[in-house]
């Protein structure tokens, strides 16, 4: 039921009652569209990720869909040519979320893409874990792998984050490498790493 004010000449009120039917109808779009807009485009977090519970929702409900394309990254056991036993990373909150809510918004302008989800792991990582997801959904499958890849190289470059990889010689920090900054540069980014 719902009320409108009529401010008509006699300035009376109106009320209007909704059939049931339309009151059900209403409450169910209201639950799919808060479904899919709760789920937050990032989140920085110590917990594992399930890669299908992430892409399922992030492509529930959205009939537009045609492409849905996902990157994610894992601790491998050689880095730069040294074995690794395992990492940490560490992020500065706040900033963090921000830096990757902005690549988001260009990757949308620039790619046209529907929903994004970006999931990153702070904290003691060990060999395997996950440590990033990058999914993208999109009408067609080359806006999707575009829109991906820029993200990940965006967001090995320029998110505030700090890796330590634990070595047999101990532990380093690692610093950005120009390899990275090269692939952000194809997209006409400039890197902000020098």
């Amino acid at each position: 039921m719902w009320c409108v004010w009529d401010a008509g000449i006699e300035g009376k009120v109106r009320f209007a009652l909704a059939s049931l039917a339309g009151v059900h109808a209403f409450y169910a779009w209201r639950a799919r569209h808060n479904r899919r807009m709760s789920l937050p485009r990032v989140s920085i977090q110590t917990d594992d990720f399930d890669v299908t519970a992430e892409l399922a929702a992030l492509r529930a409900d959205d009939a537009r869909v045609g492409a849905v394309c996902a990157f994610v990254g894992t601790v491998r056991e050689h880095s730069d040519g040294q074995a690794v036993s395992m990492m940490e990373l560490e992020h500065y909150p706040g900033m963090t979320e921000k830096a990757i809510e902005a690549m988001i918004d260009e990757a949308q302008r620039r790619f046209g893409i529907y929903r994004t989800r970006v999931v990153h792991r702070v904290g003691p990582l060990r060999l395997q874990d996950q440590i990033v997801l990058v999914a993208v959904t999109a009408a067609h499958r080359g806006e999707s792998f575009r829109a991906c890849e820029f993200l990940i190289d965006y967001l090995k470059t320029q998110a505030p984050f700090w890796k330590k990889e634990q070595t047999p010689e101990g532990a380093r920090w690692v610093d950005a490498r120009a390899a990275d900054d090269a692939a952000l540069a194809r997209w006409g980014v400039q890197a902000r790493n020098a």
